[in-house]
């Protein structure tokens, strides 16, 4: 007899004698038929119940992936479309203002060395604009015609890039190639129409201006919100330096970084945002680091990468993610729906960037509480070592691991700068010990919750806000449709 088997038959029962070999070898190995994922409640009345609709106040799927409102992808915010955009919310950081000149929107920036807090009574030297670094922020609508009158009070030229803007050559900003230097105690005067939306930013066009904090954020908005409407508009800047021991004033020549700002300030110096419970909200991301990528996360929520340096992007393109990587010089926005109520960290990944001054524990910092200025030219009068470095757990090989503090927690006054806001309040008594460097976190608070936080002025104590969303769970709200 002779048998005729075409190349397909030949595949699939090899695949099927693997696969029976493959259940003969763990014996238990079991298959799963369709009556096992009935008998599981994932039918198809289920899942049409559950995993295809989409709540703002409890986790839910809004599946499938091609769904308007899968992820929340879609849904959109308490606010109504065809009204005007939310303005941005920059935490730690003012706005520049403007006034209209001839119908020009005008707005003056002095380029000026900076006193920078990155934590509590730590102050750094950098370079900014308008004494802030990063500068004050831009914000302008699509449509504006925009003066800048800059003004450089550095001992050195400089000028002023308008990164990712279409404009007319002679104001882009670039030494020698498309004007001349803004030499010291000079002025210079860029103008030029806005026709593009998005998250943009101005910068230094000198390299180690740049990386001495020369920045800030530019944000335009349409005339209309884009559809789906958000509620809540941030806009966060990642920078790094460094600085070395015993100093404050950034190394921009160095290639390696060991503090970590948003907005000028490191966690957990950083501002909470805050929103509310169901809100659909929008983070705007620029790394503006030197010489580092970071991979952002964001606990408790997915977002959808809804923007670049370049603007919008089309919904079809829009990508779900908790954590997504933005280079030097880019920028991301990322929406999402507040579903889940609580405090939720929002950070770079990398292990060196959650950490504030990582410098090795030697030299001064192992004689606690003394100003090494105090010694430094009399060695032998130094203080001794704090002999606590000689315990016991110094035999574990790798020991430690946890970087030490700045001893922030034995300094009330310093404290009290970080516990004491009021987007702070009713958090967890130690919060503070899980934010540092590019970490801040971010509120989602139920209405009277929020209310209570930022609209009133009554006493709240650590813990409270926290304690009550953990207690009321999802409940905390009803759904409406």
């Amino acid at each position: 007899m002779k048998f005729s088997l075409t190349r397909r038959q030949i595949l699939n029962t090899g695949i099927a004698l693997g696969f029976g070999s493959l259940l003969t070898r763990f014996g238990n190995a079991q298959t799963i038929s369709n009556q096992d994922i009935q008998t599981n409640g994932i039918n198809e009345k289920n899942a049409k119940g559950t995993f295809l609709q989409y709540s703002r106040f409890h986790p839910s799927f809004g599946g499938p992936p091609n769904s308007d409102q899968f992820l929340g992808k879609l849904v959109p915010g308490f606010r109504k479309s065809g009204l005007g955009p939310v303005l941005v919310e920059t935490p730690d950081l003012v706005k520049i203002p403007w006034k209209m000149v001839n119908e020009v929107k005008e707005f003056e920036l002095r380029c000026t060395p900076v006193k920078r807090e990155f934590l509590p009574d730590q102050f750094m030297n950098v370079w900014g604009y308008n004494d802030s670094m990063p500068g004050p922020t831009v914000e302008a609508f699509q449509g504006d015609r925009v003066r800048f009158v800059v003004h450089n009070e550095l001992p050195e030229p400089t000028s002023v890039h308008w990164h990712g803007l279409e404009l007319p050559m002679q104001y882009d900003g670039v030494p020698g190639v498309t004007q001349d230097f803004i030499p010291p105690g000079g002025t210079y005067i860029y103008e030029f129409d806005l026709h593009q939306t998005g998250t943009f930013f101005y910068h230094s066009h000198v390299a180690m201006q740049e990386a001495f904090g020369m920045a800030g954020l530019f944000i335009i908005h349409p005339k209309i919100a884009y559809d789906p409407p958000v509620d809540r508009d941030f806009a966060l800047m990642f920078q790094n330096f460094f600085v070395p021991p015993n100093a404050v004033t950034a190394d921009s020549m160095a290639m390696d970084w060991n503090w970590h700002t948003i907005n000028g300030r490191s966690g957990p110096y950083t501002t909470p945002m805050v929103c509310k419970h169901g809100e659909r909200v929008r983070v705007r991301l620029i790394n503006f680091s030197a010489m580092q990528h970071h991979p952002v996360h964001f606990h408790g929520h997915t977002f959808w990468l809804t923007g670049t340096e370049a603007g919008r992007i089309p919904t079809s393109a829009w990508v779900p993610r908790n954590n997504t990587l933005v280079g030097v010089a880019m920028a991301q926005d990322f929406e999402f729906v507040a579903f889940n109520p609580g405090d939720w960290i929002f950070h770079c990944h990398m292990v060196h960037h959650m950490m504030n001054h990582m410098v090795r524990q030697v030299g001064p910092h192992i004689r606690g509480g003394f100003d090494f200025s105090q010694y430094a030219d009399s060695l032998p009068a130094r203080p001794s070592v704090d002999l606590s470095l000689q315990e016991s757990a110094f035999q574990m090989p790798g020991y430690p691991q946890k970087m030490q503090d700045m001893n922030m927690s034995h300094n009330h006054q310093a404290m009290a700068k970080i516990t004491n806001r009021r987007e702070a309040k009713g958090m967890r008594a130690n919060w503070f010990h899980g934010v540092k460097g590019l970490m801040t976190v971010l509120r989602v608070l139920p209405e009277d919750l929020y209310h209570r936080v930022m609209l009133s002025d009554e006493a709240i104590q650590p813990g409270e806000i926290y304690e009550a969303i953990a207690k009321r769970g999802y409940a905390s709200r009803e759904e409406k449709t």
